[in-house]
């Protein structure tokens, strides 16, 4: 599967361009999941030159989720079970803020 689509990458800021705003105003653009196990990334900027994104990630552990870089590299090389890699969330929309995707996530709910 794609992780990037054209639309997407269209709506995904640079790296470092949210950084001065609250997360009431940070869009999530694009969701990213494990289908064989813990592992979901909430991104919500993104560097196609260097493949490296920043956003939410919860690797199984809602209370040791944080944010910060991820590289989506590693992310396309990444194989589990019966071969199975990473994969994109196509039905998560545009209108989730990371404000909104980190307290359900802290508080043990899924978005």
């Amino acid at each position: 599967m794609k992780l990037f689509t054209k639309e997407i990458l269209n709506k995904l800021p640079p790296l470092y361009t949210n950084s001065e705003k609250s997360m009431e105003e940070t869009k999530v653009i694009l969701k990213l999941f494990n289908p064989c196990g813990a592992g979901t990334w909430y991104i919500t900027e993104y560097d196609p030159e260097d493949k490296v994104a920043f956003g939410f990630a919860n690797l199984g552990d809602s209370e040791c989720a944080e944010l910060g870089y991820v590289s989506i590299q590693e992310l396309e090389d990444f194989r589990g079970p019966l071969g199975l890699g990473i994969e994109r969330d196509m039905h998560f929309g545009y209108e989730h803020t990371l404000k909104e995707v980190f307290d359900t996530i802290k508080a043990g709910g899924h978005i």
